[in-house]
């Protein structure tokens, strides 16, 4: 979900990018099990690239406590979300992401993919909010971009295609979760049972 102002504290300043030539960087809070930086910073850079995002671009993965606090902070909404992105004001700068590991994890795993896949997944959600797009009110171009771009870059199936089809299956009476989607294990695990018939 987009923010309203950048979190400073994830993105470099200009006189600090300067001397960086880096364009994206990926910050863990604790130990992540089966993470490594390296390869989400190769894949941060190329999902920018692919996305036509220029400036540097700051991912923060941390737990849901922590992303109550951002949520809370930037967007008044008290609980965890799975990924937020703060657009940067320029200097050289597109901008921020927070990814919860403790949701990507329970995602993984109800989906059936590695935790790797799913904060990929979650990064290039936040980068198409980075790039402007607002699947809440712009009509299915964020859905097609994020379509396209996963196919391109091997992820499974994207953030806003699984909502669609919860969103299509609740219409036609086969999945009965409130409108609202929520992201707890067991409704995931509902949901994918539900897929399966």
């Amino acid at each position: 979900m987009g923010g309203r102002q950048s979190p400073s504290h994830f993105c470099s300043t200009p006189r600090e990018m300067k001397s960086e030539t880096k364009t994206a960087s990926v910050i863990f809070e604790g130990s992540v099990p089966g993470l490594n930086a390296r390869l989400l910073e190769k894949f941060l850079a190329q999902a920018c690239r692919a996305a036509r995002i220029h400036g540097h671009v700051s991912v923060l993965i941390t737990n849901n406590r922590k992303m109550v606090l951002l949520n809370r902070r930037f967007r008044a909404n008290n609980s965890a979300t799975d990924v937020l992105s703060f657009p940067a004001a320029g200097n050289g700068c597109s901008g921020d992401i927070a990814v919860s590991v403790d949701i990507a994890a329970r995602n993984a795993k109800a989906l059936g993919h590695s935790v790797a896949e799913e904060v990929r997944i979650l990064i290039l959600h936040g980068i198409l909010h980075l790039a402007g797009y607002d699947h809440e009110n712009d009509h299915g171009e964020m859905k097609k971009r994020e379509t396209a771009l996963r196919e391109r870059l091997g992820l499974p199936t994207g953030l806003i295609e699984r909502n669609s089809t919860e969103e299509a299956l609740r219409v036609v009476g086969r999945l009965s979760l409130p409108r609202r989607v929520t992201r707890s294990s067991s409704r995931l695990r509902r949901r994918r049972t539900t897929y399966d018939k």
